[in-house]
């Protein structure tokens, strides 16, 4: 009798492992299937902006200043690293990416993140640095409510700016963090300068909606209308002196 009833348990303990060896196998497929679908959504999604970066032509440069245009010819010779999202503001006619960095040849470029802030897509407060003769030139005629977008792997962030100031190079606490996801574009200033500029403009911009990233079949580059237009850890007082147009 002890007999049988031990060869009965066996069999249950045996059936239960199992049973749970075979949902915990279904569960990790699940899980990997769905880790699988992200990634491969993030890396098309990736593909679609570094598609964006690399097509986006000749940006309308009727601001800009000579050095500038030449500095960007001669950048476009150069490998490009990957871009983190793609910054547009409609007012002004502007569609660049932002690549990581913000040293001299990387702005000729582009525009670019400033480390230690808060990452593209991400809460805090984002900081974005571009050269005032060349790309961030049109920040001379942004204003209180105008819209500012960001396209990331996530999806497109978009912001109003709520104000803008100057401020000295040394001064970097608009970099600091904040509660809230917000965006701040800092470049040299006065915007027509002869030589090193002394003082920094800043755009403030606040975050006002999130537009997910669609379905991979659906992902596709349309530009807005008015960017159609000409062809067109807290970061330390170095990044101040880098800052220089």
């Amino acid at each position: 009798m002890e007999v049988r009833v031990r060869r009965r348990l066996l069999l249950l303990a045996e059936r239960t492992s199992w049973a749970f060896g075979l949902i915990g196998l279904v569960s990790w497929g699940a899980f990997h299937a769905g880790v699988s679908n992200g990634t491969r959504h993030d890396l098309e999604r990736f593909a679609v902006l570094r598609l964006v970066a690399q097509e986006q032509g000749t940006p309308d440069q009727s601001l800009w200043s000579p050095q500038r245009v030449s500095a960007w010819r001669q950048a476009l010779l150069e490998p490009a690293p990957a871009p983190l999202g793609v910054l547009r503001i409609p007012k002004i006619r502007l569609e660049v990416p932002v690549l990581p960095g913000t040293d001299d040849r990387t702005l000729d470029r582009a525009v670019g993140y400033i480390e230690g802030t808060a990452l593209p897509g991400t809460d805090g407060n984002l900081g974005i640095a571009g050269h005032r003769d060349g790309f961030f030139r049109g920040l001379k005629d942004i204003a209180t409510g105008d819209v500012i977008e960001l396209d990331t792997i996530q999806g497109t962030d978009v912001y109003r700016v709520e104000r803008t100031w100057v401020v000295n190079p040394a001064d970097v606490s608009v970099l600091d963090p904040t509660s809230t996801r917000s965006l701040t574009l800092v470049t040299c200033y006065p915007f027509y300068f002869v030589g090193s500029a002394p003082r920094r403009f800043i755009v403030r911009a606040v975050h006002v909606a999130n537009r997910p990233v669609p379905s991979p079949v659906s992902i596709e580059r349309v530009p807005c209308a008015p960017c159609a237009g000409p062809r067109g850890p807290r970061p330390s007082s170095g990044f101040a002196s880098q800052m220089l147009a």
